[in-house]
C-alpha cells in the first residue's frame, strides 16, 4: 500500500504540476470569499478526470472523446484572456483590478465552474497517464490511489496559495497583471489547442 501511495502521488504531481502557474495566478487575484471557488473547481475538475479514467480503465465505458475535441476546451481560457485584455483597455483609467470578477460573470456565473473547465481543458495528457495507470491496479489499490490523489490536490492548492501570498510574487503580479493575466490565459488556450491537434483537425474539417 505504501508503494501504491507513493506511486499515486508521483503520478498526480507529474500531471498536476501544469496547474501550478494557473493556480498561483488565480490565488494572487482572489478575494477571501472566492478562495473556496478555486479549491472546489480544482477538486471537481480532477474528480471528473479521475472518474472518466477509471470507467475507461475498468472497461465500464469508453467516454474519452478524441483528443482534438478535448482541445476545444482551450477556447475557454483563450476567450477569458481576450476578454480580460479588452476589459482592461476599457477600464485603464478607472482603477479596476478585480480580474476574477470577469471570470465569475456572464454565462459562467460561478468562479468554480470556470476553474473546473480550465482543469478539464488541460486534461488530455492526464487521461493518457491515468487510464493505463489504473489498469495496473486492483480495487484496493485504486481506492488508495484515489485517496492519495484527493490529498495531493489539496497540497497543490495549498502550495499555490502560499506561493501567491508571498510578497514578491503578489507584488510582481499586481504590478504587471495588465499583461501577465491575459497573456497567460491566451497562451494556455493556444497551447491546449495546439498540443491536442485541434488546429490541425479543424483545418482538415474546413478544407
Amino acid at each position: 500500500m505504501i508503494v501504491t501511495a507513493f506511486t499515486a502521488a508521483a503520478v498526480y504531481v507529474a500531471t498536476g504540476i501544469d496547474y501550478l502557474i494557473i493556480l498561483i495566478l488565480l490565488f494572487s487575484q482572489v478575494k477571501k470569499d472566492q478562495i473556496k471557488h478555486i479549491w472546489i473547481g480544482q477538486y471537481i475538475g480532477t474528480a471528473i478526470i479521475i472518474g472518466v479514467s477509471l470507467l475507461v480503465a475498468l472497461g465500464v465505458a469508453n467516454l474519452v472523446p478524441q483528443q482534438w475535441m478535448i482541445g476545444l476546451l482551450g477556447l475557454l481560457p483563450l476567450y477569458l484572456g481576450i476578454r480580460i485584455w479588452i476589459k482592461e483597455d476599457e477600464n485603464e483609467n478607472e482603477n479596476e483590478s478585480n480580474i476574477l470578477s470577469l471570470f465569475s460573470s456572464g454565462r459562467f456565473n460561478q468562479l468554480f465552474v470556470t476553474v473546473t473547465f480550465i482543469v478539464l481543458a488541460s486534461s488530455a495528457d492526464d487521461f493518457s497517464i491515468y487510464i493505463p495507470y489504473f489498469t495496473t491496479l486492483d480495487m484496493t489499490e485504486i481506492i488508495v490511489a484515489v485517496i492519495v490523489f484527493s490529498i495531493t490536490v489539496g497540497v497543490l492548492c495549498y502550495i499555490s496559495y502560499r506561493l501567491a501570498s508571498l510578497d514578491f510574487v503578489s507584488e510582481k503580479i499586481e504590478k504587471y497583471e495588465r499583461w501577465i493575466v491575459p497573456i497567460v490565459f491566451i497562451g494556455l488556450g493556444i497551447y491546449i489547442m495546439f498540443e491536442n491537434g485541434t488546429f490541425n483537425a479543424l483545418t482538415s474539417l474546413l478544407f
